[in-house]
């Protein structure tokens, strides 16, 4: 096969990934949204659903380290595909079984530990690395990067929709078969996204001449690792009880958490279109640093609100600044690293982010101790996270 036709083959199928992560969105957004609320809805202490959600980091530090070796060797759709099929295969056990334990082990098999942002069904392991390997310049990726935050954060509205039905149809079918009977549905959405997964094109990569990985990439991604885990420390911290937090700190039901979550959603894909159509005209590096300087501040303003319609609307500006800064960080996540490293480097910056997220197991203690002190310390990460972008990275974007 021709460049020019492998070109257009890979470009033709592009939107195969687009639509994968939209079901993907719609599905991992309620999962998410209702892992803390189903959790409690069978009794389990807010103490262990902090312990649950360090035990899925846990699994999803091993998956990710697995399936990016895969992805150098086999290639990207290959390792796409196979962390679709554990999220399926998490999603129908939650769905089918009415055992705790087995729906714990449900929920860390799908990975639901990482929190319900409007990012949440964009990347999986291998998106990074296939969207890298297919698009050579750096605009380009930042094009690619913004389509599918943007189309995963518009379609995430759908699953803060489905978790607003909750409280309806529990007024026919119970509280527990709600939860359960909208789990089935998700696990059929993410049966579909393994279908269009199956229909991308991978680029021809380059031979894997290493065991693991090339020292100028191990070079590089220590310093990715570094910036990310400050924000992972953060993300485990805040994230993964954030819909039980609104519930907690104002009374929140189900109805309106999904409406600021969807709000959420819809600036998300508004900042990534955004981050589309101007993100190249500026520094990657910069925009990086600063959107998430910039979300660690609004944290911490929004750890103090007063009343449930003044944190929301921090939320959703706060929204708007990841959709705009995630698809440039991503970009530079990626620049250092050797074309043939691709797979092994993004899952290993992957792995860091949510080894550094295991600090979920203290969102529940902190919480538990005072209801802002998770948004409180979350906030303090992110923001040092973004100084260490610029810090770290300014003598290659000088060069």
């Amino acid at each position: 096969m021709s460049a020019g036709t492998e070109i257009e083959k890979i470009d033709s199928r592009f939107k195969y990934l687009l639509y994968s992560r939209a079901l993907r969105s719609i599905a991992l957004i309620y999962m998410s949204l209702a892992f803390s609320l189903y959790l409690v809805a069978l009794h389990v202490s807010i103490i262990n659903i902090g312990l649950v959600a360090a035990a899925t980091m846990l699994f999803m530090i091993f998956l990710t380290l697995l399936l990016g070796a895969i992805g150098d060797r086999k290639g990207y759709k290959t390792e796409l595909v196979i962390a679709e099929l554990f999220a399926f295969i998490g999603a129908l056990i939650i769905a089918i079984s009415t055992s705790v334990t087995y729906i714990i082990i449900g929920m860390i098999i799908a990975g639901l530990s990482g929190g319900a942002g409007g990012m949440r069904g964009a990347f999986s392991p291998g998106t990074n690395a296939f969207i890298a390997n297919n698009y050579k310049d750096e605009k380009e990726r930042v094009k690619r990067y913004s389509l599918v935050t943007m189309v995963a954060s518009a379609a995430a509205i759908g699953g803060s929709l489905l978790f607003s039905i909750v409280t309806p149809l529990s007024l026919y079918v119970g509280l527990l078969n709600a939860y359960r009977y909208i789990f089935m549905f998700s696990a059929a959405l993410l049966g579909l996204s393994i279908l269009f997964l199956l229909l991308l094109a991978d680029a021809q990569k380059p031979m894997k001449t290493t065991k693991v990985m090339k020292a100028s990439s191990v070079k590089y991604s220590l310093k990715v690792i570094t910036a990310n885990s400050l924000s992972g420390i953060g993300m485990g911290i805040f994230m993964p009880l954030l819909p039980l937090w609104f519930k907690l700190s104002y009374g929140a039901e189900p109805l309106e958490i999904g409406i600021v979550f969807s709000a959420a959603y819809i600036f998300t894909a508004f900042g990534s279109y955004l981050s589309s159509k101007f993100a190249h005209r500026f520094n990657p590096l910069s925009i990086a640093s600063y959107t998430r300087v910039l979300s660690g501040l609004l944290l911490l303003a929004m750890a103090l609100s007063p009343v449930l319609i003044i944190a929301g609307i921090i939320y959703v500006l706060r929204a708007v600044i990841a959709g705009f800064g995630s698809p440039s960080r991503t970009t530079v996540n990626v620049r250092g690293v050797d074309a043939e490293d691709y797979g092994t480097a993004t899952s290993l910056q992957g792995v860091a982010s949510r080894a550094a997220q295991l600090s979920s197991g203290a969102s529940g203690y902190l919480m538990d101790y005072a209801l802002p002190m998770p948004l409180l310390v979350g906030g303090m990460f992110q923001f040092a996270s973004g100084i260490s972008y610029k810090l770290l990275f300014k003598e290659r974007d000088e060069k």
